[in-house]
């Protein structure tokens, strides 16, 4: 079963494609690119639709989904956490 996708090898992130995915589940990521599959262990209940983190990023990294640059990082990411606007900001203003 296959719970988040990534558009792009150098994907940072996943967006959970679950409905009601859980804290402590193991996730089978997707990647379009090579038709691949990452696992994550979820560490927080991720909405459908929003991103998880597949690697550590650390203050100031760039978050990268779809091969594009989607912002930078407000508050240290580790691999399975909720990735959303309270540690991911844009780079416009």
């Amino acid at each position: 079963m296959i719970h988040a996708i990534l558009h792009d090898t150098k994907d940072t992130v996943a967006v959970v494609v679950l409905e009601g995915l859980e804290a402590g589940q193991k996730l089978n990521c997707w990647n379009m690119e090579t038709d691949e599959i990452i696992e994550v262990e979820a560490k927080q209940a991720i909405p459908i639709g929003h991103k998880v983190a597949l690697t550590k990023m650390s203050l100031g990294d760039t978050v990268f989904k779809y091969g594009t640059d989607i912002g930078k990082v407000v508050q240290a990411i580790e691999p399975g956490e909720h990735a959303h606007v309270h540690n991911i900001k844009t780079k416009r203003w």
